[in-house]
């Protein structure tokens, strides 16, 4: 008895040899269980042309072929059929169909009556949402749908766009490699200011995402004199970052232990919690400035030179400031409405507040890891974000040679 074999041709396009999408489609496919045939096979011929191909995926059970086709569309395969994208009601609030076409960070589009239409506002693990009304699709986080909405199922007319290897050579395209903590920082650190001047002179914008060590290494003045440089357009961390920066302002300690000498100050264990009571004792730290009692600091200079942030809060706040945003379905929201414009994103020192922020960025958004540990851009890397690059360092290191190499200023 012949055995069923079920079957999609699909097709590529672009550099899909020198940036290894072929080989990891084949390679996929057979981890998977699959098989395939190529049936048609075109080289591009110089650096500029791309190449295309076209594949059949065979497959022994319905479920191989789904997870093969899957694999292919996260690769920037079209699936080659007349459909166009199914949908299914949403059956009630904050509950996607049962078949869901789950994102990616790619920018992706969708088959509708034989065109393609771009998906809106790219970010992972959403659903695609569709107004026929409008003419709109967009992706949309599962607490966000209500009843009734037309949500993307299955794998039929859905396309995305892969992040491609670039033919020229990229200002810090070196950074691409394996994660080492033997790379040439100053290299990497000169590429990145580069990125970031091209970055500020068409207009785009830098997001930085500070963990606490910002504070805690006294690094938090090379922050505050970027920000007066232009450099730094919206912050993203958390509680620890805005209390011990504050901390510092206050009493010149970060956890009790002063920036100047590196010993505990007397009382120093009270500072934090000294720090938060002041704020909001006052109410909010833009009052703690407009009377005077808070000076310096990156909230401070935040503050001054209108610079929006945003603090996420956790279950290990003390406090927390007033400004700290505790239900974090809220922050996400708010975060997602300063992301217009980012295309450049510095996370430092901070793995869990990075891991949260990349899964809010598109592909295109650069990301910049920097960290003394080499596996927190792994598991960004891990997590989805597969266009961070990473810089393993200390975070007063890398912050100071920012500063002196975007400012020109050799001294301190």
């Amino acid at each position: 008895m012949t055995q069923q074999l079920y079957q999609q041709t699909i097709e590529l396009r672009g550099h899909i040899v020198d940036s290894l999408i072929l080989p990891q489609l084949m390679d996929g496919i057979m981890d998977l269980g699959g098989n395939y045939e190529v049936e048609e096979f075109e080289l591009g011929r110089n650096k500029t042309e791309p190449s295309y191909c076209r594949m059949r995926i065979i497959a022994t059970t319905d479920r191989i072929l789904m997870d093969a086709l899957l694999v292919a569309q996260r690769l920037g395969a079209v699936i080659l059929s007349d459909a166009d994208a199914k949908f299914e009601p949403v059956p009630r609030d904050g509950v996607f169909p049962l078949d869901f076409y789950a994102t990616t960070n790619l920018q992706t589009h969708i088959r509708i009556n034989g065109v393609w239409l771009p998906v809106d506002k790219t970010e992972m693990d959403c659903g695609i949402i569709y107004d026929a009304e409008k003419g709109t699709a967009e992706c949309i986080p599962m607490t966000k749908v209500k009843k009734g909405d037309l949500l993307a199922v299955g794998h039929s007319g859905i396309r995305l766009e892969v992040l491609e290897r670039e033919r020229q050579r990229e200002i810090f395209g070196f950074m691409n490699s394996a994660v080492s903590s033997e790379k040439p920082k100053e290299l990497a650190i000169s590429g990145l200011v580069e990125e970031i001047k091209h970055v500020k002179a068409r207009g785009g914008k830098i997001l930085l995402v500070g963990g606490p060590a910002i504070a805690h290494t006294g690094s938090a003045k090379y922050v505050s004199r970027l920000i007066e440089m232009g450099f730094v357009d919206v912050l993203f961390a958390g509680n620890a970052l805005g209390v011990h920066d504050i901390e510092t302002a206050l009493y010149g300690t970060s956890l009790g232990v002063s920036l100047s000498s590196g010993l505990n100050a007397e009382h120093g264990h009270q500072h934090h919690l000294k720090a938060i009571n002041t704020i909001r004792y006052y109410g909010s730290i833009a009052q703690a400035v407009e009377q005077g009692v808070l000076k310096s600091g990156i909230m401070y200079t935040c503050t001054k030179h209108n610079i929006p942030f945003v603090l996420c809060g956790s279950i290990r706040d003390d406090g927390p400031l007033p400004e700290v945003i505790t239900d974090v379905l809220v922050a996400q929201d708010v975060m997602r409405e300063h992301l217009e414009g980012v295309e450049i994103t510095l996370m430092v020192s901070t793995m869990l507040h990075s891991i949260a922020v990349g899964n809010l960025l598109p592909a295109r958004v650069r990301l910049v890891c920097v960290d003394i540990n080499p596996t927190v851009v792994t598991k960004l890397a891990d997590r989805g974000s597969n266009q961070a690059l990473g810089i393993v360092t200390d975070v007063e290191s890398f912050l100071g040679e920012l500063y002196r190499q975007l400012s020109g200023n050799n001294g301190n």
